[in-house]
């Protein structure tokens, strides 16, 4: 027999809880007013800047014109995205070769001794990007440590120049970006079951089969996850260009940051900006295209 008592409390409850059911929009009104406050409302004020025009001494002119968009027609905006555009390619292709091996490596250890390893893939989050990006021009210039192995060990007679170079900015970004593409691929190689590894083998898959019929596909979701977030920040890196690379490898996101901090040309920098966006949601629309009509063509069959 139930007391007055329990049945109000049971029916406050009920109450409380029809109404949390009633206004869910109240949940995410906090983070909703976060995004709202300080991620569409500046990117509504670059868009504006980005259809004005420079002031002769810097600064904005509020006057409507379609000029900075006209002007990225030319043919050298046309290399530095192209040439963005493959460094951050080859960047993702290189950090998901470096990075299926060491994260299926990872997934397969004991328990115990995985979050050693995870600890030392997440190591460099602990200091400063700029800081390890000025780590690797010590590493790379002439008088480096490279450079003085090679000669101790009597293979070069003098220093080879690897700082400055496309060489230099590859290396930079993939050591910065490699723990983005292993985290996701051990996320989704964890949860690959491996008993049906071991049927394909039973079967007489060769590996090579074994990976590209079994674990590749039921790991896709984690290639995807690790593919998208190497290739959107390498496509608007600057700093390792920048220090990597030097004046030799403009990408975008160098060219972005000279026009606003050493041109002051604000509204050609934020049209670069919007022209950067497009580029990455248009890849990733074409992308997940893709990836559904090869679901279902292998639905169908």
């Amino acid at each position: 027999m139930s007391t007055p008592a329990a049945s109000g409390s049971t029916a406050t409850g009920s109450d409380g809880n029809g109404s949390l059911a009633r206004y869910p929009g109240w949940i995410l009104a906090p983070g909703l007013c976060w995004a709202v406050l300080f991620f569409f409302v500046p990117l509504l004020i670059v868009l504006a800047v980005s259809f004005a025009s420079r002031g002769t001494y810097g600064g904005v002119l509020w006057t409507f014109s379609l000029t900075n968009y006209v002007n990225l027609l030319h043919p050298l905006y046309f290399r530095i995205f192209g040439r963005s555009i493959f460094f951050a390619a080859v960047t993702t292709a290189l950090c998901l070769v470096l990075g299926f091996p060491l994260a299926y490596y990872i997934a397969r250890l004991p328990r115990r001794r995985q979050g050693l390893w995870l600890v030392l893939v997440l190591i460099p989050f602990w200091t400063n990007f700029l800081v390890r990006t000025y780590a690797w021009m010590f590493i790379l210039r002439t008088e480096g440590v490279i450079n003085k192995l090679l000669m101790g060990a009597g293979l070069i007679d003098a220093p080879i120049e690897l700082l400055y170079s496309d060489a230099a900015v590859l290396l930079g970004l993939v050591y910065g970006y490699l723990p983005f593409m292993v985290l996701p691929l051990y996320a989704a190689v964890e949860r690959l079951d491996p008993a049906l590894v071991e049927a394909a083998c039973d079967l007489y898959a060769s590996r090579w089969s074994v990976f590209r019929r079994v674990v590749l596909p039921l790991t896709k979701p984690g290639v995807i996850a690790g593919c998208l977030l190497v290739f959107m920040p390498s496509l608007g890196a600057f700093i390792t260009p920048d220090l990597l690379g030097g004046a030799r490898s403009m990408m975008v996101g160098n060219l972005i940051q000279h026009e606003y901090l050493v041109v002051r040309d604000w509204p050609l920098g934020s049209a670069l900006s919007f022209v950067l966006m497009g580029v990455l949601i248009a890849a990733m629309a074409v992308y997940y295209r893709i990836d559904a009509g090869m679901n279902q063509e292998g639905s169908r069959r």
